[in-house]
């Protein structure tokens, strides 16, 4: 028989198990040369894992607690200029689900992406090029993964759902903001932050909460293809207001794909604009009351602006759905359109499909990104890590909104009192004739109620257009113009 003395007592304490190991930043730093109009431009980049804090809450004090372990890479350059002047672009993609690998490699970052375009997609093997239109000749950059995309991820025993929402979201962001601004060094240097799609929803929100909850100032925000009033784009019943808005979108498209020939894209989208603020409201106002005859006349006019047959604009009820829209106009080619850049096209899988099966645009472009980030990362930067880097994510989903209920989602509230609060912030607002995911209308329209003072929308706002979609970097001569328009934002002229 065992003795006694080798078996435990029973009130002797249990065994404790190993505590989990306190996780730590992961981040690498690299040295680097872009030539650039005949001189070298050196900069340090720092890629990996920021581990975020916070204090708990609750009746008794505890230490702060990682709860957030979020990917950026971030590019400072060496210059003779006090870095405590040189502007900071804090970049972010939106989806929500989306990594920030398209503005990185496409737009701002000092390496780009090849993609190619609508007539020429590019093909395996896939190719990164110097950018010399690179943001970091006037202002150095961070982009930013949000939660749960690229490899940022919930620190261990963390919830990831509870990351996956508007609130949290914009909070995990502007607090990554504060401690990138600490560790550099750099709480003095002009903040601009910089969205697209979503992450303009994201860019409102952040600089209304940086300023209502710290007091930090933002100096400029960049919405590139915005959507900052979800009410004016989501096609919910009784909703007229996406259908006004997405007209003179689908209007540039069609002129994209030949249906106005000898006409200017500019003389399309200003007639589908002036029918979409004067006369179709009305016409949709009446409902069953519209005389049948001026029914017929209205999807006549529609149809005609918008390339297609009028029968189907008059089954639709004058209000053509966008992924309806985008399989209905090329249905005789048997193409579908894409949605963020109407440009592109592909063969359609069913010829009778009601809407567009998968988005040719995204399929066409997504690949070299894929290919660009992950040999970006790990053979220029440096970066290992033992998961996968999520160019989009599904994984984010279900979204919370629940800080709307029972009212649309909105920021627009958000920018304008920004705007209010700093008498020096500036405004850059960029859209995409093409773009069937944040058409420019439902921009235009919700910038111009704004409730700020009409000389703060006049002279602090500036809106621009490019000839492409939603990414309209994709489009090399959009994408020159753009960086140069970026460039002089930031320098203020």
């Amino acid at each position: 028989m065992p003795d006694d003395a080798a078996r435990p007592h029973a009130d002797a304490p249990a065994p404790e198990s190993p505590r989990p190991e306190e996780p730590h930043d992961n981040l690498t730093v690299t040295a680097h040369e872009l030539a650039l109009d005949g001189e070298t431009l050196r900069y340090t980049a720092t890629a990996g894992t920021y581990v975020l804090r916070e204090e708990p809450h609750g009746e008794t004090y505890a230490r702060s607690t990682p709860y957030a372990e979020l990917f950026a890479v971030s590019y400072v350059v060496e210059t003779d200029q006090d870095p405590s002047e040189r502007p900071v672009v804090f970049a972010f993609n939106g989806g929500p689900g989306s990594s920030t690998v398209w503005l990185h490699l496409g737009l701002l970052g000092p390496r780009r992406v090849l993609a190619g375009d609508a007539a020429s997609p590019a093909a395996p093997p896939y190719a990164l090029a110097e950018n010399r239109e690179t943001i970091l000749r006037d202002a150095d950059l961070v982009c930013v993964d949000a939660m749960t995309t690229g490899f940022s991820r919930p620190s261990p025993g963390a919830a990831p759902d509870r990351l996956h929402g508007f609130a949290a979201d914009r909070d995990l962001i502007a607090s990554f903001i504060l401690e990138w601004l600490t560790r550099h060094d750099r709480w003095t240097s002009p903040i601009h932050l910089l969205g697209e799609s979503y992450g303009t929803t994201r860019a409102a929100a952040i600089a209304a909460r940086l300023m209502d909850r710290y007091f930090v100032a933002t100096s400029g925000i960049v919405l590139l293809s915005p959507v900052l009033d979800f009410g004016t784009v989501f096609f919910t019943p009784g909703n007229d207001a996406p259908f006004l808005h997405y007209l003179p979108t689908y209007a540039a498209i069609a002129h994209a794909h030949g249906k106005h020939p000898g006409r200017s894209l500019e003389q399309v989208v200003d007639e589908a604009e002036a029918f979409a603020e004067q006369e179709y409201p009305g016409l949709l106002a009446q409902g069953l009351r519209l005389p049948l005859e001026e029914r017929a006349d209205a999807a006549e006019r529609i149809g005609a602006l918008i390339g297609v047959d009028p029968a189907w604009v008059e089954r639709a009820d004058l209000r053509p759905e966008h992924l309806a829209y985008l399989a209905e106009l090329l249905r005789d080619e048997r193409r579908v359109v894409g949605r963020i850049d109407g440009r592109f096209s592909a063969p359609a899988g069913d010829g009778n499909a009601a809407q567009m099966e998968t988005d040719p645009s995204i399929d066409q472009l997504a690949p070299a990104y894929t290919a660009g980030i992950n040999r970006y990362l790990r053979h220029d930067l440096g970066v290992v890590s033992d998961v996968v880097y999520e160019i989009m994510s599904e994984r984010v989903h279900p979204w919370s909104y629940r800080e709307f209920e029972n009212r649309s989602v909105e920021v627009a509230s958000d920018l304008a009192r920004a705007l209010r609060k700093l008498p020096a912030l500036r405004v850059f607002v960029a859209h995409g004739y093409h773009d069937a995911a944040t058409p420019f209308h439902a921009s235009e329209h919700v910038l111009a109620h704004l409730a700020i003072d009409r000389d703060d929308y006049e002279e602090r706002i500036r809106i621009a257009y490019y000839e492409a979609g939603h990414m309209m970097y994709c489009h090399e001569p959009s994408r020159r113009q753009l960086a140069e328009h970026l460039a002089a934002f930031v320098r203020g002229d």
